[in-house]
């Protein structure tokens, strides 16, 4: 595997590599100690969503908060999305800047988002079957959310903004000025 740090410290992409032959291919998606080496840290995760979603569904931007915060490990297994990510972490230098990748079935690359971040992706192919690993459980008054449309953090969602489908949930999602702290 190949791990590549994003201009947000802790943030990676992760390219795996795939051995191709007349049968079609294989590849390792996921090696704990490989993973721990990649990205210099001890991870140990505990949870695996998997959602599915049709073109122009934008889910997010979505964190924890607290004890609760999450980092996740995000992959697309049909389709392609815009992934993205926004520092949430008040100290550090790329607070409230964002990291936009396209992830598909066909580059299998990975995303790598520490805790501390928002995160949301916007579905741009037909349809969208995507996972990710949490490394902490879920908990709803522990929630977050960063509106997608903020201002000041300024996404390039590359997509009609009148054609997005939006849960009314995060329809309402505070700013980034007015968010709830991640910490």
């Amino acid at each position: 595997m190949n791990f590549i740090e994003t201009n947000l410290q802790g943030c990676f992409i992760i390219e795996p590599k795939v051995f191709h032959d007349d049968r079609g291919h294989f590849m390792e998606s996921f090696n704990q100690n490989t993973f721990e080496n990649g990205i210099g840290q001890k991870i140990n995760f505990v949870q695996d969503n998997q959602s599915f979603s049709t073109k122009g569904v934008l889910r997010g931007l979505h964190y924890q908060c607290g004890e609760y915060a999450q980092a996740k490990l995000v992959r697309v297994l049909e389709g392609e999305v815009l992934d993205v990510a926004v520092d949430l972490r008040l100290d550090s230098p790329s607070y409230g800047q964002s990291y936009s990748i396209v992830l598909t079935a066909e580059n299998k690359k990975q995303f790598f988002i520490p805790r501390g971040f928002a995160h949301g992706f916007l579905v741009l192919s037909d349809t969208a079957t995507f996972f990710y690993k949490c490394d902490n459980f879920y908990n709803k008054e522990s929630e977050g959310g960063l509106i997608f449309n903020d201002a000041t953090v300024n996404i390039d969602w590359r997509f009609p903004a009148d054609e997005l489908i939006i849960s009314e949930k995060d329809q309402v999602l505070p700013t980034l000025e007015n968010a709830k702290k991640v910490w």
